[in-house]
């Protein structure tokens, strides 16, 4: 859905607001949509967080909505499958190329997980997707990791005015 008007309540709602009770609700939307980029071993992976953003907000949206679509569509999600050790600044009001330029870096493939990913397919799931800068960090994580091939949902994009 475009990220405008309602869609951009629902998302706030989910991400600031405590509204943990949307995901299953918005995971089904996703469900429908995330059917064609669907493999037989496909892995669901949210963008994940840094520690200090989860200690403020107490989760991470993009984790909540990953298992809710995980569970919706008898996948396994795995929520810790990449990590965050470097903080980025928030990325409103940046130009593409700076947004990019701030997630280089900033995701890696958790220990805990490393052969998961050998030849394996991903789905990287997020809330909202402007830049896209995001998701290709992670993505690029991921297949430098040993992922098959990654694709990318989110639950909303932001768009220019036409």
């Amino acid at each position: 859905m475009i990220y405008d008007h309602g869609a951009r309540r629902l998302v706030l709602a989910l991400k600031h607001g405590d509204r943990l009770d949307l995901a299953p609700a918005l995971a089904g939307w996703m469900a429908v949509q995330a059917q064609a980029l669907l493999r037989a071993d496909t892995l669901i992976v949210p963008v994940p967080a840094h520690r200090w953003r989860l200690f403020r907000r107490r989760y991470n949206q993009a984790a909540v909505l990953a298992t809710a679509l995980a569970a919706r569509l008898d996948r396994p999600v795995l929520p810790d499958l990449l990590c965050r050790p470097r903080a980025t600044q928030p990325q409103d009001r940046k130009s593409v190329g700076d947004r990019y330029a701030a997630m280089a870096g900033a995701f890696a493939l958790s220990d805990r997980h490393g052969a998961r990913i050998d030849g394996a397919e991903v789905l990287l799931v997020d809330d909202v997707m402007t830049s896209g800068a995001t998701l290709d960090a992670c993505a690029r994580v991921c297949l430098a990791e040993g992922a098959a091939n990654v694709r990318v949902i989110a639950l909303a994009r932001a768009v220019r005015d036409a």
